[in-house]
Formats: C-alpha cells, structure tokens, sequence
C-alpha cells in the first residue's frame, strides 16, 4: 500500500473513521449475515445471492483496509502553524479571475477531502498548487486546458469557522 503522507482537515478525519466505524460495524455484520442465509439456499457453486454477498464482502474488507492506510498516514492540517496571511493547507481563499471577472472561493485541503463543485480544492491541484504561499492581492497565473488563466487573491480566511460560546 502507498505509504504516501496524506493531508487531512479536522472534518476530514473524522469523516474518514466514521466512515471505517460504519463499515466494521454496521456493513461486516450486514454481509456476513447475506452471506450466512445465501449457504441456506443450498449448493453455493450456483448461488448468484452467495456470489454477490462474496464480492460486496471483498469490497468491504478492502475499503477497511484502504480506510486504515489512510487514516494511519493521515497529517491533520493546524492553521496555528502556518502565517496568517498567506494561503495554506486548510485556509479558504477568494480568487477573481482576471479574464471573466468572476470571483470564486476556495478552501484548500489535501487530495483526499478534494470536490471543487463544493468549493474544496486540492492543494495538488494546478490552481491549488500555484495559490498555497500568495498573499491577498498577488496574483498568479495557472496552466489549464484551455491555456494560462490568471488569478488575484482577493482575501484569506484561516478561520472558516468560528467558535460560540454559550452563556452559562
């Protein structure tokens, strides 16, 4: 299995062992109970519900496995260690793009918790790769497809979400 360090957001990781507490639980118990009913129905070398059971099994136990490798080579992302001013690993950025004039925002996390129609870009990205380390107002400028697209960082925001205290 790849040994590669994986960068994690806080939500990130608890998604990820939610997710293996999920499959152990729940979906191992669910298989193995397919999988014990199947053997019920007789001869297994021509039982398609034995056959499909088997193969979910497989899946599972190889997402356990995947889940674990991840989570065992997981670095979760603390703001606390990089400047504040700059784009980093967990920061959110707002970008203009200098051809269409439209702004978008980004959080940037690791390749893992990546889904850029949601907003959460790849710091392996080319667009993520070229924003980590810029300061608001620096532009940069980024290979694509479609050619060279520019982009000024209009603001960073290391805190995305802010904590409320509850009056006692």
């Amino acid at each position: 299995m790849n040994d590669k360090e994986l960068v994690l957001t806080k939500e990130g990781l608890v998604k990820l062992e939610e997710e293996l507490d999920e499959l152990k639980t729940v979906h191992r118990r669910e298989v193995n109970e397919r999988i014990r009913q199947a053997k019920e129905f007789g001869d297994i070398s021509e039982n398609a519900e034995y056959e499909d059971a088997k193969q979910e099994q497989a899946f599972v136990e190889g997402r356990i496995l995947k889940l674990e490798g991840l989570l065992r080579n997981a670095r979760i992302i603390d703001s606390s260690d990089y400047a504040q001013d700059e784009v980093h690993l967990g920061a959110s950025v707002k970008v203009k793009d200098a051809k269409a004039g439209a702004s978008h925002e980004f959080t940037i996390v690791g390749s893992t918790e990546a889904d850029p129609v949601n907003g959460r870009l790849s710091n392996e990205s080319p667009l993520g790769s070229a924003l980590i380390g810029k300061k608001k107002g620096e532009t940069v400028e980024v290979n694509t497809p479609r050619g060279v697209s520019t982009y000024k960082i209009e603001g960073i925001n290391s805190t995305k979400k802010k904590v409320v205290k509850k009056a006692s």
